[in-house]
C-alpha cells in the first residue's frame, strides 16, 4: 500500500493553510498557536507522505475518528499510533483524493477547526464522489495531535463506494 500517494493530496491544503497561520497568528494567545503549529505540521507531514513525521506528532493515545457507513473499510473510530497507521493504509488504497482545498482554519486553546471542500474515487467501484464540503476538529496535547475528528459528506462517500 503507498499511502505516500494519497496522503500527498493534502500537500496544497497545507500550503494554504501555512499561509493563513501567517496571518492568523497575530491575533492568538500562545496555546491556540501552538495549537494550529501542530495541527498543521501533522497535515504537512501528510501531505509530503512523511510517516515518521506524522508518527512523531501523534500522541499515544490518539483518536481519528469518522462516522459513516460502517462498511466502508477506513470509518472509524481508529484509536493508538498502530491502529491509525494501519488505517491510513486502508484509506489511501480504498480513496483516490481528486480535490482537496482548505477554505478557513481557526484555533482556540487545544482546538483547531479546518474547512474545506473535497472530492475523490473510491477505488471499490471506480465511482467518484463529487465535490462536498468537509470539516475537521483537531485536539493538542503537549504538541501532539490527540484527536483527529473528520466531518464530511458521509452519505455521498457510502453512495460512490457502493457503486450507487
Amino acid at each position: 500500500m503507498n499511502r505516500r500517494a494519497v496522503l500527498k493530496t493534502s500537500l496544497g491544503a497545507s500550503i494554504a493553510l501555512f499561509f493563513a497561520q501567517s496571518t492568523m497568528a497575530q491575533d492568538m494567545d500562545d496555546t491556540s498557536k501552538a495549537s494550529l503549529d501542530t495541527a498543521m505540521a501533522f497535515m504537512d507531514a501528510m501531505g509530503k507522505g512523511d510517516m515518521d513525521g506524522m508518527t512523531a506528532l501523534m500522541a499515544d493515545d490518539m483518536v481519528w475518528h469518522n462516522e459513516g457507513d460502517k462498511t466502508i473499510p477506513w470509518i472509524g473510530p481508529w484509536e493508538g499510533k498502530e491502529a491509525i497507521l494501519g488505517f491510513l493504509g486502508v484509506f489511501s488504497s480504498g480513496l483516490k483524493t481528486t480535490l482537496w482545498k482548505t477554505e478557513d482554519a481557526f484555533a482556540s486553546g487545544d482546538t483547531v477547526a479546518f474547512f474545506g471542500k473535497m472530492n475523490g474515487t473510491t477505488t471499490a467501484s471506480g465511482k467518484e464522489i463529487g465535490e462536498f464540503t468537509f470539516a475537521l476538529r483537531v485536539k493538542v496535547r503537549d504538541g501532539q495531535v490527540i484527536l483527529w475528528n473528520w466531518f464530511e459528506d458521509s452519505f455521498a462517500v457510502s453512495n460512490a463506494f457502493h457503486g450507487k
